[in-house]
């Protein structure tokens, strides 16, 4: 089965959806700490995301610098 592509937006969402049962009274301890083990896990995949992101965001600010360059 194909897994569904990791998209920063989803994982927000998911992540809002982990803080209201972890405020929820009756959640347990055992739920409570999968949930937030799941949602550091989340979190750790947000940010490496987002450093991707901004990686290739430097890359091309580099290459229009230097095309920019070349111009001039």
């Amino acid at each position: 089965m194909p897994r569904k592509k990791f998209t920063v937006e989803q994982a927000f969402e998911e992540l809002d959806g982990i803080v209201e049962a972890l405020e929820k009274e009756d959640t347990s301890i055992q739920d409570a700490l999968k949930l937030y083990t799941k949602g550091v896990k989340l979190v750790q995949k947000c940010q490496e995301s987002l450093d991707t992101v901004e990686k290739e965001l430097m890359i091309l600010e580099d290459s229009e610098t230097i095309l920019n360059e070349d111009i001039v």
